[in-house]
Protein backbone atom coordinates (compact mmCIF):
# COMPACT_ATOMS: atom_id res chain seq x y z
CA UNK A 1 0.00 0.00 0.00
CA UNK A 2 1.55 3.33 -1.08
CA UNK A 3 0.74 6.74 0.33
CA UNK A 4 -1.86 7.51 -2.32
CA UNK A 5 -3.72 4.30 -1.50
CA UNK A 6 -3.47 5.08 2.21
CA UNK A 7 -5.01 8.50 1.77
CA UNK A 8 -7.79 7.10 -0.45
CA UNK A 9 -8.72 4.43 2.12
CA UNK A 10 -8.61 6.93 4.98
CA UNK A 11 -10.80 9.35 3.04
CA UNK A 12 -13.40 6.70 2.22
CA UNK A 13 -13.39 5.41 5.81
CA UNK A 14 -13.86 8.92 7.16
CA UNK A 15 -16.64 9.61 4.67
CA UNK A 16 -18.36 6.36 5.70
CA UNK A 17 -18.22 7.40 9.36
CA UNK A 18 -19.69 10.79 8.53
CA UNK A 19 -22.44 9.11 6.52
CA UNK A 20 -23.26 6.76 9.40
CA UNK A 21 -23.15 9.62 11.92
CA UNK A 22 -25.45 11.90 9.92
CA UNK A 23 -28.05 9.14 9.46
CA UNK A 24 -29.57 6.59 11.82
CA UNK A 25 -27.11 3.93 10.63
CA UNK A 26 -24.73 4.62 13.51
CA UNK A 27 -27.37 3.50 16.01
CA UNK A 28 -26.75 -0.09 14.91
CA UNK A 29 -23.21 0.11 16.28
CA UNK A 30 -22.95 2.63 19.14
CA UNK A 31 -25.19 4.43 21.64
CA UNK A 32 -26.80 7.70 20.61
CA UNK A 33 -24.60 9.80 22.92
CA UNK A 34 -21.46 8.86 20.96
CA UNK A 35 -22.65 10.58 17.77
CA UNK A 36 -20.47 13.71 18.22
CA UNK A 37 -17.36 11.56 18.72
CA UNK A 38 -18.19 9.52 15.63
CA UNK A 39 -18.58 12.66 13.53
CA UNK A 40 -15.33 14.05 14.94
CA UNK A 41 -13.50 10.81 14.12
CA UNK A 42 -14.79 10.92 10.54
CA UNK A 43 -13.68 14.54 10.14
CA UNK A 44 -10.20 13.74 11.53
CA UNK A 45 -9.79 10.81 9.13
CA UNK A 46 -10.78 12.95 6.13
CA UNK A 47 -8.40 15.74 7.21
CA UNK A 48 -5.60 13.21 7.67
CA UNK A 49 -6.28 11.72 4.23
CA UNK A 50 -6.20 15.14 2.55
CA UNK A 51 -3.01 16.12 4.39
CA UNK A 52 -1.35 12.84 3.41
CA UNK A 53 -2.26 13.32 -0.25
CA UNK A 54 -1.05 16.94 -0.19
CA UNK A 55 2.35 16.19 1.36
CA UNK A 56 2.87 13.25 -0.98
CA UNK A 57 2.10 15.46 -3.96
CA UNK A 58 4.51 18.11 -2.68
CA UNK A 59 7.25 15.52 -2.17
CA UNK A 60 6.94 14.09 -5.69
CA UNK A 61 6.49 17.40 -7.55
CA UNK A 62 9.52 18.26 -9.78
CA UNK A 63 11.52 21.16 -8.42
CA UNK A 64 12.51 23.68 -11.15
CA UNK A 65 15.48 25.02 -9.19
CA UNK A 66 17.10 21.67 -8.75
CA UNK A 67 20.03 21.03 -11.11
CA UNK A 68 20.40 17.39 -10.24
CA UNK A 69 17.74 15.00 -9.15
CA UNK A 70 17.82 14.11 -5.48
CA UNK A 71 17.33 10.51 -4.59
CA UNK A 72 14.30 9.77 -2.48
CA UNK A 73 14.42 6.85 -0.11
CA UNK A 74 11.03 5.19 0.12
CA UNK A 75 10.08 2.85 2.90
CA UNK A 76 7.39 0.27 2.14
CA UNK A 77 4.32 0.67 4.31
CA UNK A 78 3.08 -2.46 6.12
CA UNK A 79 0.62 -4.59 4.16
CA UNK A 80 -1.53 -4.91 7.26
CA UNK A 81 -2.80 -1.43 6.36
CA UNK A 82 -5.05 -3.07 3.80
CA UNK A 83 -7.12 -4.42 6.70
CA UNK A 84 -8.61 -0.95 6.95
CA UNK A 85 -10.56 -1.84 3.83
CA UNK A 86 -12.57 -4.49 5.74
CA UNK A 87 -14.58 -2.14 8.00
CA UNK A 88 -14.98 0.15 5.00
CA UNK A 89 -16.55 -2.65 2.95
CA UNK A 90 -18.72 -3.61 5.93
CA UNK A 91 -20.08 -0.08 6.21
CA UNK A 92 -20.64 0.35 2.48
CA UNK A 93 -21.70 -3.11 1.29
CA UNK A 94 -22.96 -5.09 4.27
CA UNK A 95 -24.36 -2.74 6.95
CA UNK A 96 -25.36 -5.60 9.27
CA UNK A 97 -28.62 -5.20 11.20
CA UNK A 98 -28.82 -4.60 14.92
CA UNK A 99 -28.38 -7.61 17.19
CA UNK A 100 -31.48 -9.78 17.41
CA UNK A 101 -32.87 -13.09 18.59
CA UNK A 102 -29.75 -15.13 17.75
CA UNK A 103 -27.68 -13.09 20.21
CA UNK A 104 -30.52 -12.82 22.75
CA UNK A 105 -30.99 -16.58 23.14
CA UNK A 106 -27.27 -17.19 23.55
CA UNK A 107 -26.69 -14.64 26.28
CA UNK A 108 -28.09 -14.43 29.79
CA UNK A 109 -30.43 -11.66 30.82
CA UNK A 110 -28.68 -8.46 31.87
CA UNK A 111 -31.55 -7.32 34.11
CA UNK A 112 -30.34 -5.36 37.15
CA UNK A 113 -32.24 -4.34 40.25
CA UNK A 114 -33.39 -0.71 39.94
CA UNK A 115 -32.19 1.83 42.50
CA UNK A 116 -35.73 3.20 42.87
CA UNK A 117 -39.27 2.78 41.55
CA UNK A 118 -40.61 6.20 40.55
CA UNK A 119 -44.36 6.75 40.56
CA UNK A 120 -46.04 5.83 37.29
CA UNK A 121 -48.40 8.10 35.34
CA UNK A 122 -52.13 7.36 35.22
CA UNK A 123 -52.21 6.52 31.49
CA UNK A 124 -54.24 3.54 30.31
CA UNK A 125 -52.67 1.56 28.86
CA UNK A 126 -49.40 2.51 30.52
CA UNK A 127 -46.47 2.53 28.08
CA UNK A 128 -43.25 1.36 29.72
CA UNK A 129 -39.82 0.44 28.47
CA UNK A 130 -39.27 -3.30 28.56
CA UNK A 131 -36.35 -2.81 30.99
CA UNK A 132 -38.53 -0.76 33.37
CA UNK A 133 -41.30 -3.36 33.38
CA UNK A 134 -38.85 -6.23 33.89
CA UNK A 135 -37.13 -4.51 36.81
CA UNK A 136 -40.41 -3.69 38.60
CA UNK A 137 -41.83 -7.17 37.95
CA UNK A 138 -38.73 -9.10 39.02
CA UNK A 139 -37.47 -7.06 41.98
CA UNK A 140 -40.51 -5.17 43.26
CA UNK A 141 -42.98 -8.06 42.95
CA UNK A 142 -45.09 -5.97 40.61
CA UNK A 143 -46.39 -3.66 43.37
CA UNK A 144 -46.46 -0.67 41.02
CA UNK A 145 -47.84 -2.76 38.13
CA UNK A 146 -50.75 -4.68 39.66
CA UNK A 147 -54.11 -3.71 38.18
CA UNK A 148 -52.57 -1.73 35.32
CA UNK A 149 -52.71 -2.40 31.58
CA UNK A 150 -49.12 -2.28 30.33
CA UNK A 151 -47.85 -1.70 26.80
CA UNK A 152 -44.36 -2.91 25.83
CA UNK A 153 -42.36 -2.99 22.61
CA UNK A 154 -39.57 -5.39 21.73
CA UNK A 155 -38.48 -8.07 19.30
CA UNK A 156 -39.47 -11.70 19.56
CA UNK A 157 -37.07 -14.48 20.54
CA UNK A 158 -37.83 -18.16 21.10
CA UNK A 159 -36.00 -20.21 23.72
CA UNK A 160 -34.83 -23.73 22.94
CA UNK A 161 -38.05 -25.16 24.35
CA UNK A 162 -40.14 -22.71 22.31
CA UNK A 163 -40.89 -20.23 25.12
CA UNK A 164 -41.51 -16.81 23.54
CA UNK A 165 -39.67 -13.79 24.94
CA UNK A 166 -40.06 -10.12 24.23
CA UNK A 167 -36.51 -8.72 24.21
CA UNK A 168 -34.59 -5.47 24.09
CA UNK A 169 -30.81 -5.41 23.89
CA UNK A 170 -29.40 -3.22 26.67
CA UNK A 171 -26.43 -1.10 25.68
CA UNK A 172 -23.55 0.37 27.67
CA UNK A 173 -21.39 1.76 24.88
CA UNK A 174 -21.59 -0.14 21.61
CA UNK A 175 -23.08 -3.26 20.05
CA UNK A 176 -20.09 -5.29 21.22
CA UNK A 177 -21.26 -5.06 24.86
CA UNK A 178 -25.02 -5.34 24.20
CA UNK A 179 -26.86 -7.80 26.45
CA UNK A 180 -30.51 -8.90 26.37
CA UNK A 181 -33.26 -8.11 28.84
CA UNK A 182 -36.10 -10.62 28.44
CA UNK A 183 -39.76 -10.69 29.37
CA UNK A 184 -41.63 -13.98 28.94
CA UNK A 185 -44.97 -13.97 27.16
CA UNK A 186 -48.05 -15.88 28.27
CA UNK A 187 -51.77 -15.48 27.61
CA UNK A 188 -53.09 -14.47 24.18
CA UNK A 189 -49.89 -15.05 22.23
CA UNK A 190 -50.05 -14.79 18.40
CA UNK A 191 -50.38 -18.28 16.85
CA UNK A 192 -47.51 -17.70 14.41
CA UNK A 193 -44.28 -16.49 16.00
CA UNK A 194 -41.38 -15.36 13.83
CA UNK A 195 -38.11 -14.58 15.67
CA UNK A 196 -36.87 -10.98 15.27
CA UNK A 197 -40.39 -9.69 14.60
CA UNK A 198 -40.98 -6.45 16.48
CA UNK A 199 -44.18 -6.57 18.52
CA UNK A 200 -46.22 -4.08 20.50
CA UNK A 201 -48.00 -6.03 23.19
CA UNK A 202 -50.60 -4.99 25.73
CA UNK A 203 -50.98 -7.03 28.89
CA UNK A 204 -51.08 -7.20 32.66
CA UNK A 205 -48.59 -8.11 35.34
CA UNK A 206 -48.30 -11.74 36.36
CA UNK A 207 -46.11 -13.03 39.22
CA UNK A 208 -44.88 -15.91 37.07
CA UNK A 209 -41.14 -15.81 36.46
CA UNK A 210 -38.38 -18.25 35.52
CA UNK A 211 -34.60 -18.38 35.64
CA UNK A 212 -32.67 -17.69 32.49
CA UNK A 213 -31.14 -21.02 31.37
CA UNK A 214 -27.93 -19.21 30.40
CA UNK A 215 -27.07 -17.35 33.61
CA UNK A 216 -29.94 -18.08 36.07
CA UNK A 217 -31.01 -14.43 35.96
CA UNK A 218 -34.69 -13.60 36.56
CA UNK A 219 -37.06 -13.49 33.61
CA UNK A 220 -40.46 -12.03 34.56
CA UNK A 221 -43.58 -12.66 32.48
CA UNK A 222 -46.45 -10.56 31.26
CA UNK A 223 -50.00 -11.81 30.58
CA UNK A 224 -50.65 -10.77 26.98
CA UNK A 225 -54.13 -9.52 26.09
CA UNK A 226 -53.29 -8.10 22.64
CA UNK A 227 -50.28 -8.14 20.31
CA UNK A 228 -49.56 -6.62 16.95
CA UNK A 229 -46.48 -6.27 14.69
CA UNK A 230 -44.80 -2.89 14.77
CA UNK A 231 -41.90 -1.34 12.83
CA UNK A 232 -38.47 -1.53 14.43
CA UNK A 233 -37.69 1.67 16.37
CA UNK A 234 -35.15 4.14 15.09
CA UNK A 235 -32.86 3.18 17.96
CA UNK A 236 -33.07 -0.61 18.34
CA UNK A 237 -31.11 -0.69 21.61
CA UNK A 238 -32.26 0.27 25.09
CA UNK A 239 -29.97 2.56 27.11
CA UNK A 240 -32.34 3.23 30.02
CA UNK A 241 -30.81 0.51 32.21
CA UNK A 242 -27.58 2.49 32.77
CA UNK A 243 -28.89 6.04 32.99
Amino acid sequence: MNRQAQSAVLFLLGASLLHAGTTDLYLRYVKAGLRPLLLAAGAVLIATALATAWYEWRATRPKESATTPRARHSHPEPRVSWLLVLPLLALILVAPPALGSYSATRAGTALQEPLAYPALPAADPLRLSLVDYAGRAAYDDGRTLTGRRIRLTGFLALDRDGTPYLVRMALNCCAADAQPVKVGLTGRIPPVLQPDTWLEITGTYTPHRVKDPVNDGPIPFIEVTAARPTPAPKDPYDETWNT
